[in-house]
């Protein structure tokens, strides 16, 4: 019995060491900040959209979710362009250094400020989860890739990580460029779901992608310079971010060849063999179908 006593005090040692000691003190305390639950709630959210959900779905009609889709993807506008505002004005109108930035841990109106919107960024990362849920619930399933996953899943749980231990820092950059990505990203689905009337409109969806592959070149580009520089911000954390950025260029390049370039093909050859058509719109049709839709609005699936 005294093993198992000494034991479980040496993990809740470990514990309080990993969860209570080494955090920011400033943000220790915040709401799904103090423990590491942002662990379980992407456990849950991984077996949601990837079992629980779908089988609940199974005899279920597929729901519409129009108006509250464009109210969702609103909201995340706004919340993005808040964050975006916020690391502008703290990069570009303030002594930031785009080399090599210290967190300040101070409890200065400045520092607070730069981990209040670290913290907005992480809660941002947890609402997106949303964005499968309603795949799920409208039986999209073909939406939810690993890409779509991968990016989703892991973003909630190493912002959790910045805002516990290094709120801000030479982390603001990656958090400005991806809520710039954002705006422009949730916008783009904010006018989709409003209806196909609109997306004569939305063409320059695939531009999106670039701007998300950019955004992992910046952001390699960023984090490598801890390479040559020492301000204090933890050099261990390039062994993440630059892995991961090149990882999830791969992963968007790879959908941009798939979704863009190989269809484009199959959809040129469509046309020259008289099996596709434009309408007047500019989208897409099927003029042969055997029964079936072969290719019929050519929009291609939500994958960020």
């Amino acid at each position: 019995m005294s093993n198992v006593t000494a034991d479980r005090n040496l993990l809740m040692g470990y514990y309080h060491y990993l969860f209570k000691e080494i955090g920011d003190p400033r943000t220790n305390d915040w709401f799904l900040v103090t423990h590491p639950v942002v662990f379980p709630i992407v456990g849950f959210y991984l077996y949601f959209v990837t079992k629980l959900g779908p089988k609940l779905m199974q005899n279920r009609p597929a729901f519409d979710f129009k108006y509250t889709l464009v109210i969702y993807n609103a909201l995340q506008v706004v919340v993005s362009t808040w964050m975006f505002w916020e690391a502008v004005d703290v990069a570009f109108f303030d002594d930031y250094s785009w080399t090599c930035e210290p967190v300040d841990f101070s409890p200065s109106p400045k520092a607070l400020r730069i981990a209040r919107g670290v913290y907005v960024f992480y809660l941002a990362k947890i609402s997106e989860l949303l964005d499968t849920v309603f795949f799920v619930l409208r039986k999209k399933y073909t939406q939810v890739t690993f890409l779509h996953l991968y990016h989703h899943a892991v973003m909630p749980m190493v912002s959790w990580g910045v805002v516990k231990y290094f709120p801000g820092g030479h982390a603001v950059f990656i958090g400005l460029v991806n809520s710039f990505v954002h705006i422009i990203m949730y916008t783009y689905y904010m006018l989709s779901a409003l209806g196909p009337h609109l997306q004569k409109y939305l063409w320059w969806k695939k531009y999106i992608t670039n701007l998300q592959m950019i955004q992992f070149c910046l952001a390699f580009i960023h984090s490598s310079q801890l390479l040559f520089y020492d301000c204090g911000y933890p050099k261990w954390s390039m062994f993440f971010t630059l892995p991961n950025a090149i990882f999830f260029y791969y992963l968007f390049d790879d959908f941009y060849n798939q979704a863009y370039k190989y269809d484009k093909k199959i959809e040129n050859k469509g046309k020259a063999n008289g099996y596709l058509k434009d309408d007047k719109n500019g989208n897409t049709q099927t003029c042969v179908t055997n029964g079936r839709t072969e290719l019929q609005n050519w929009y291609h699936p939500k994958t960020l």
